[in-house]
């Protein structure tokens, strides 16, 4: 298996800065997973979450890091790199922003930040997976030069999946 170097945990964009988690950060990231409808996400449920994805870096090398505005300092999502329906030698980019910070270029001004730490890893490729019925991240990954690869299908319906090569 190859050795891939550790991802940055801090990138910083025209707009953006990634970092890593704060403990203070979950009632922000309690109210984006609430966001989604369907489920409430308890702020002590958020603080755990954190707690594994901080652990899964530690053991990992990549990262999932929470997006704020440069000018507001306000937290608007998070972007990076997860194993997922992936493997660690070609992980998945993933992003979630609040609404209010949709249609804006946030998603996909983080995401080529991220593509970018990827391939400082050493790392080949990325992937990605969305629901068919995504069309705005589908328009993210695909001015990233994502590229279709297949569509399969579980309990929840379609999911696209897309991958990159890295320079």
């Amino acid at each position: 298996m190859p050795t891939y170097a550790t991802m940055p945990y801090h990138l910083e964009t025209e707009r953006l800065i990634l970092r890593p988690w704060a403990e203070s950060d979950a009632p922000d990231f309690s109210r984006l997973l609430s966001e989604r409808g369907g489920e409430n996400y308890t702020v002590e449920r958020a603080r755990k979450a954190i707690a594994g994805l901080l652990a899964g870096t530690e053991n990992t090398g990549i990262a999932l890091l929470p997006i704020q505005r440069r000018d507001e300092g306000d937290f608007i999502g998070y972007c990076g790199l997860i194993i997922g329906r992936s493997t660690l030698e070609e992980p998945e980019i993933a992003y979630e922003l609040f609404r209010r910070a949709h249609n804006k270029g946030y998603a996909t001004e983080a995401a080529r930040a991220v593509v970018g730490a990827a391939a400082a890893t050493g790392r080949r490729r990325l992937g990605a997976t969305t629901r068919t019925w995504n069309t705005s991240s589908l328009r993210v990954l695909e001015k990233l030069d994502f590229v279709r690869d297949h569509v399969s299908t579980d309990e929840d319906g379609e999911i696209v999946w897309l991958t990159r090569e890295l320079p």
